[in-house]
């Protein structure tokens, strides 16, 4: 790790962070004075801390690296030079998918602080999905979410971004040099480790349902999986096609709620948001795609877990219409077809490593493990099967 640990104040109480905001010349944002700012963290993800700040004037958010993995602690050291990552990304996305992503407004590379547009009026997607599952759950309506037009900005803001940044649109030298810009050794590095790796082998990370100990121990043996995860790791490192979010699974992702929407006579459309782009490197295009259908996936499974086969059927078309915006965007540059069924293949088989260590690896998917006790083992099961032929055949498959 560059950043020496603890060698920068963390912000963590209310009074600090105003006071940061303040020194910023931030503050006009939200307040005349500064007693009238009301602070609330709302820190969710795994690696960074994050603040909203209130007034009568508007509101931001607030977003710290520490020096660590916020959600582990500070046994687990990692650059917070990662917020300089993720603010060279939302320069790059802001150019050319303005609307659908927050707007930076601070940048602080001696702090690692990112201020940004207050999405507090949207959710998280993985947020919103539980939701609807448990109201599935115990039979009362759940929030609607337009499916198939979140797969259709997701696919959108991968298929524009991929293709805008892409060596045949940006030339050789142009190309190069974002490779260089965006190069983001460490998250790299840790995405080769808790997605690439270690859910594969026995590992101190590890966990799982018990009813996936008889799969986990053929698991580390399978020659086919291990063979199938040595041709990413070496896709992942070697594949540099464009510029991606690196992390673009359902909880990078905000949605706004449908009743809210619909109050907008002028554009009642659900507004959708990426963002945490602190992974984004110059990687395989297949990667982003991968990501957000695995989690798709789980959803679609949690949904059939609790009898609500409507909605899993719903979420699986999210997953339709990300692939139909995407290759759109790329049909348009007039692009091989059979290069598109080399995304697809990897989009599958990094979807499996996504979904696979989502069930036995280090960070779950609490799709799963909010799931009533009685429908869990089952869901477990299917997502662990449904991950290993993703990984081996790099194709989807509606049954098993």
């Amino acid at each position: 790790m560059s950043a020496p640990l603890l060698a920068y104040e963390l912000l963590t109480t209310a009074e600090e962070v105003v006071g940061y905001l303040d020194g910023a010349g931030l503050l006009p944002h939200l307040a005349e004075r500064a007693h009238d700012v009301a602070v609330s963290e709302v820190t969710a993800g795994n690696m960074n801390r994050v603040f909203i700040a209130s007034g009568p004037l508007g509101s931001l958010a607030i977003k710290q690296a520490p020096p660590f993995v916020q959600v582990a602690g500070p046994g687990w050291p990692i650059d917070p030079a990662r917020i300089g990552a993720e603010a060279r990304a939302y320069e790059v996305f802001s150019r050319i998918v303005p609307e659908a992503v927050p707007v930076v407004v601070h940048c602080d590379l001696e702090r690692f602080v990112l201020v940004m547009e207050d999405l507090s009026g949207l959710r998280v997607l993985r947020d919103e999905l539980i939701d609807q599952i448990r109201a599935a759950a115990s039979g009362n309506p759940a929030r609607a979410i337009d499916f198939d037009r979140l797969g259709a900005v997701v696919g959108r803001f991968v298929g524009t971004v991929s293709a805008a940044t892409s060596l045949t649109r940006l030339g050789a030298d142009a190309h190069a040099e974002l490779v260089r810009t965006s190069a983001n050794a460490e998250l790299c590095a840790l995405t080769l480790d808790v997605v690439l790796d270690e859910p594969f082998r026995a590992h101190e990370h590890n966990h799982w349902h018990p009813a996936l100990a008889p799969r986990v121990a053929n698991l580390y043996g399978d020659e086919e999986v291990g063979r199938a995860v040595a041709g990413l790791r070496a896709t992942f490192r070697d594949s540099a096609q464009s510029l991606l979010h690196g992390d673009l699974h359902s909880g990078s992702i905000m949605v706004e709620p449908a009743q809210v929407a619909a109050l907008r006579t002028d554009a009642p459309e659900q507004q959708i948001r990426v963002f945490d782009p602190e992974f984004s490197f110059v990687g395989p295009i297949g990667l982003d795609l991968g990501l957000f259908w695995a989690n798709l996936e789980i959803a679609a499974v949690a949904a059939e877990a609790v009898g609500a086969h409507g909605l899993a059927a719903e979420r699986r078309g999210a997953i339709d219409s990300s692939w139909a915006a995407f290759t759109a965007e790329w049909r348009s540059e007039g692009v091989d077809e059979n290069w598109l069924d080399s995304v697809r293949a990897d989009a599958w088989r990094f979807a499996g490593a996504e979904a696979m260590r989502r069930v036995v690896g280090y960070s779950h998917a609490a799709d799963l493990e909010t799931l009533p006790p009685e429908v869990s083992a089952a869901a477990h099961q299917t997502i662990f099967d449904r991950a290993r032929h993703w990984l081996v055949a790099g194709t989807p498959r509606e049954s098993l």
